[in-house]
């Protein structure tokens, strides 16, 4: 009995020494890898929600080497179990799990009945690189919308890289959203007050959407598009923001870079030559320097630390892998005018300390430069991924809260 006691008291001890050694080393990894700047929300609140997502990659990380499961797996269940704070019925919305053509759903209308008809319609494409996020974890966001705005919120669950490359995001959003539009009205909505939104890779998806609906005479067109901090270029990996907050959690440079290989479906192998910009061909590079150039983002953007693009020579086989990353439905900004001035008008938000600021900006000037009417809102303290974190208890932060009620607003003007 004694010798039984004494090993489990090693165990324990081995544990215990293990943890900490852990919650050190994921420390010691984030003061001396990430850069929170001053001007940033919630500093500590920042760095411990990063730490926390550290923690699990490394814990799927170790196992994975001891073949217990997929890192990518358990940090999908993780994250997602994390970010799932309430379920089950809500007293003032139906809430169904549904498919839309074969597509996961989550649909949720308001019970109450509405006072002037048919309701607004809104579409939601999750975050997470292509790779994270799903409908669960969004649902206390679309609660809010649907609650706030009084519209039928519609979550789409799409395929996730990397075991679904690029087009099957981009096309499983596009099914669902046509779906929802010539079905509307089962829902209690009116199509033709359709609103089409995501946040980071969702609003990619939204981007993307919207452009392949313009030339669609078989259903209504989006009332408009909301898009939140979304990524629309993967060309330039040297814009401003990009170099400004290459290190500022949650999204590095690298990891952008990283979730767009997995899409695309190239090789991570390739990742130094994307972000040099190997990937593109010196006369692609002409020709979208008329969108991308350092002259398109006001001089406050490019003031801190901001480098220009490098014109180098490209690599015939990254260029070939990832050939796909330069298509419009992957890279919304290099649409035409003919696609871009069509589009509904547009919620823009984008966040100072976010690597994909500056596509956000970018894509905004496109759009008024056509005549499509902008609504933006820029967070000056505001990080990528803010709005997940509105209502996440000690863990939230104002501006994420203020962001979202403004685009609930955003929703009830159209």
């Amino acid at each position: 009995m004694g010798l039984a006691l004494a090993l489990l008291l090693i165990f324990v001890a081995i544990f215990v020494a293990l943890f900490f050694l852990l919650v050190a080393g994921i420390i010691y990894f984030e003061f001396t890898n990430s850069d929170v700047p001053a001007g940033v929300a919630n500093p500590a609140k920042l760095r411990i929600i990063h730490c926390i997502m550290i923690g699990i990659a490394v814990v799927g990380k170790i196992g994975q080497n001891a073949l217990l499961c997929s890192q990518l797996a358990f940090t999908r269940y993780v994250r997602d179990t994390l970010m799932v704070r309430r379920s089950g019925d809500d007293p003032k919305l139906l809430i169904r799990d549904l498919t839309f053509t074969g597509i996961p759903v989550r649909v949720y209308q308001p019970r109450a009945p509405s006072a002037g008809g048919r309701r607004r319609g809104v579409l939601f494409f999750h975050g997470g690189g292509w790779m994270f996020g799903s409908i669960d974890s969004y649902d206390v966001l679309c609660r809010y919308i649907s609650k706030g705005s009084e519209s039928v919120v519609v979550s789409v669950g799409y395929r996730l890289a990397p075991e679904h490359r690029y087009p099957a995001a981009f096309e499983d959003c596009l099914a669902a959203t046509i779906h929802f539009l010539k079905t509307a009205e089962d829902y209690g909505a009116d199509p033709s007050s359709v609103i089409v939104s995501g946040d980071s890779a969702g609003g990619n998806l939204t981007a993307a959407v919207c452009q392949a609906l313009v030339d669609r005479a078989d259903v209504p067109q989006p009332r408009a598009q909301v898009l939140i901090y979304p990524a629309v270029q993967a060309v330039d990996f040297h814009l401003p923001s990009y170099t400004q907050n290459s290190a500022v959690p949650i999204l590095y440079r690298e990891r952008a870079v990283f979730y767009m290989i997995s899409y695309a479906g190239g090789d991570l192998h390739m990742m130094e030559d994307v972000l040099d910009g190997d990937h593109v061909p010196l006369e692609l590079k002409r020709k979208f320097r008329k969108w991308l150039g350092p002259e398109n983002i006001p001089e406050e953007f490019r003031s801190r630390g901001s480098q220009r693009p490098v014109m180098a020579a490209h690599t015939e086989d990254v260029y070939e892998a990832l050939r796909p990353a330069l298509q419009p439905h992957f890279s919304p900004l290099l649409a035409e005018d003919a696609i871009i001035r069509r589009l509904p008008q547009t919620y823009i938000l984008t966040c100072q300390y976010d690597v994909l600021r500056d596509d956000g900006i970018l894509y905004k000037k496109r759009l008024e430069d056509n005549g499509v009417p902008v609504t933006w809102l820029h967070l000056k303290d505001g990080f990528h991924g803010i709005i997940s974190f509105f209502d996440n208890g000690k863990l939230s932060f104002e501006s994420g809260k203020m962001a979202v009620d403004e685009i609930v607003k955003f929703i009830n003007d159209v």
